[in-house]
């Protein structure tokens, strides 16, 4: 059965042909969370196999794998699954778990092209075991997050494996297009205090936080916003450890509430079924510990309530990501933010500039340089800065700015307006947009939404495709070619 790409997918699909095509051998693709990552991969994987070209594509969660497998099943492409409980088959497309597939990887054929889902693993050492055994493979990563909790780069230059990357559009364009529910953070107050939680490889360590967040003071807050907010609805509690998201559920269902825990350790076919109740209205809460953040596909999932505190940027927005899929059950998702992840990471929303370089790290003082959204003192709920009065309860909001201290540098200064910074960020974009356009089409099209003379996008081609041919020369044009012919 053929699956009808949106517009915004087939461009990536045509950015990924011609990225191989320029002398790239390793492409990260960055799509939010809900804008079809698996339809592109798997619409690449079909193409590339009916070439006869061997295709690897690995996942580390059984979820992951069978969402993968079926999408397949229903493209009509035959493949081997390499997994626990299955037999090895001689398809050349195969969907494997990393740590299964390294166990047999000497009795694999090697691949001419290897996609790795939620590829911000892609650094750890079982998908380096796997990425490594094949140098002379193409490479395709595709994830929502490129940003490691550790702060290394997935680029080559800083020790990751991708030499070039494709964004689609972001979570904002997703909602305004209507391809993502638009989303109402609510941030109501806790007791929770962090002080003293120790932080091991750049997040709190686990163990602590579920002591400080498993109180019955908190869960009740947490089942009250429920039930205030947004009764009834399907939603996923995200919790510090196994045993929180027992708790959790055995409360959510004190209430009256059906809800069930999903962990780890249960079998396949337990999760499975939990997480098929939750889908057809058994269960109105999920709770999990590091199960379902990312890639389950649940649409009528409306809420996400967040009850462990996270310093990583990329599991905050796998977490809210889960409630932001359409459906035709839902008008918008809801975010219960009981640990201030949104006030740590900022709005799902948010525009974000992503990088294939190591990120820097950041000090106390930039961390608090800069407040970009507010909170309602009446309903709790979190909004962008420009607002001044609540859209979910009209309260006026009042909101004084934190006084810091000026310190003198040598030269002269500028006060910036808003509108200066508005022009930085424009032209910051423009940037950004040129540098992924990855072909002279792309080109024209940006040159024709900017009001530019045609040749404006014939000179900027023509630099590229210097620089491209430079590149070039590195690499094997016969196989390069022969994968964007794949593709």
């Amino acid at each position: 059965m053929r699956v009808q790409l949106r517009d915004y997918q087939l461009n990536v699909v045509d950015a990924v042909r011609n990225g191989y095509a320029s002398g790239f051998r390793s492409i990260l693709v960055v799509l939010p969370t809900g804008g079809g990552k698996t339809v592109v991969f798997c619409n690449i994987t079909e193409r590339t196999a009916m070439r006869g070209n061997r295709v690897m594509m690995l996942v580390h969660r059984q979820e992951l794998l069978t969402q993968t497998s079926e999408h397949l099943e229903r493209l009509g492409v035959e493949h081997g699954i390499i997994a626990p409980g299955h037999s090895m088959t001689g398809d050349v497309v195969q969907v494997a778990s990393v740590q299964t597939l390294v166990k047999r990887i000497d009795r694999v054929p090697p691949p001419s092209l290897i996609i790795v889902d939620e590829c911000h693993h892609a650094n750890a050492s079982s998908w380096r075991a796997v990425i490594d055994r094949w140098p002379q493979a193409f490479l395709l990563g595709v994830t929502a997050t490129p940003c490691r909790l550790d702060g290394t780069g997935l680029g080559r230059g800083s020790g990751g494996y991708f030499d070039t990357m494709i964004e689609g559009p972001t979570v904002r364009q997703l909602i305004d297009d209507g391809h993502l529910a638009p989303p109402l953070i609510y941030a109501p107050p806790t007791d929770l205090d962090l002080s003293g939680v120790h932080i091991k490889m750049g997040d709190y360590v686990q163990s602590e936080v579920a002591q400080r967040i498993d109180k019955p003071k908190i869960t009740g807050s947490a089942i009250e916003h429920y039930m205030r907010l947004c009764p009834g609805a399907p939603a996923i509690a995200f919790c510090a450890s196994v045993q929180h998201a027992e708790h959790v559920a055995a409360e959510f269902n004190a209430y009256g509430i059906p809800a069930s825990s999903i962990d780890g350790k249960l079998p396949d076919s337990v999760r499975k079924s939990r997480i098929t109740g939750l889908a057809n209205g058994q269960f109105k809460v999920l709770t999990s510990c590091n199960i379902i953040s990312e890639g389950t596909d649940i649409p009528v999932v409306t809420a996400a309530i967040l009850l462990r505190p996270t310093q990583s940027l990329g599991l905050y927005l796998q977490q809210v990501g889960r409630c932001l899929r359409t459906h035709p059950q839902k008008t918008h998702a809801i975010v219960l933010d009981h640990v201030g992840n949104c006030l740590r990471h900022g709005l799902p929303d948010d525009v974000r500039s992503w990088s294939l370089n190591a990120r820097k790290k950041k000090s106390k003082a930039d961390d608090e340089s800069e407040v970009k959204f507010r909170r309602c003192a009446n309903c709790f709920a979190v909004f962008g800065m420009s607002v001044t009065h609540c859209p979910q309860c009209g309260t006026k909001v009042s909101w004084k700015p934190k006084e810091r201290e000026v310190k003198q540098v040598a030269g002269e200064l500028k006060l910036l307006s808003g509108e200066d910074i508005e022009k930085m960020n424009a032209a910051r974009h423009a940037r950004q947009e040129q540098g992924r356009a990855m072909s002279l089409e792309a080109l024209r099209a940006i040159a024709v939404k900017r009001g530019y003379r045609p040749e404006w996008a014939e000179r900027v081609w023509d630099a590229k495709r210097r620089k491209i041919e430079l590149k070039q020369s590195r690499w094997d044009a016969v196989s390069h070619s022969q994968m964007a012919m794949a593709i």
